[in-house]
């Protein structure tokens, strides 16, 4: 018996541009390996904001604190998540954007 059963729909966007742009032009590996995490579980979760810590996501990912935390910032600057926290010292939640899917 398989251990995973369930399959993610992922926009042909994030493999065909994406992909591309973060891991090829920017050298930014570990900001799609984030982005792939974070899409995942806000797709389980109905593209509802994702409560994650970045220790959360660096044991998720593979990737050490530090890289999680320079990979976040880069998928922000680019606009890819938006985060916010409900005080200071809250854990983070983030929101996927997928700009590729507003009408135009």
């Amino acid at each position: 018996m398989p251990r995973f059963r369930e399959t993610v729909p992922i926009d042909d966007y994030v493999l065909d541009v994406l992909m591309r742009d973060l891991v090829g032009h920017d050298h930014q590996a570990a900001a799609f390996l984030v982005y792939l995490y974070l899409y995942r579980q806000a797709q389980q979760q109905k593209w509802r904001p994702v409560t994650a810590s970045l220790r959360m996501v660096a044991e998720a990912t593979g990737l050490s604190k530090s890289t999680a935390q320079i990979a976040v910032e880069k998928l922000r600057a680019r606009q890819l998540i938006r985060s916010m926290k409900d005080y200071a010292t809250a854990i983070p939640k983030y929101r996927i954007l997928r700009h590729w899917r507003e009408s135009a």
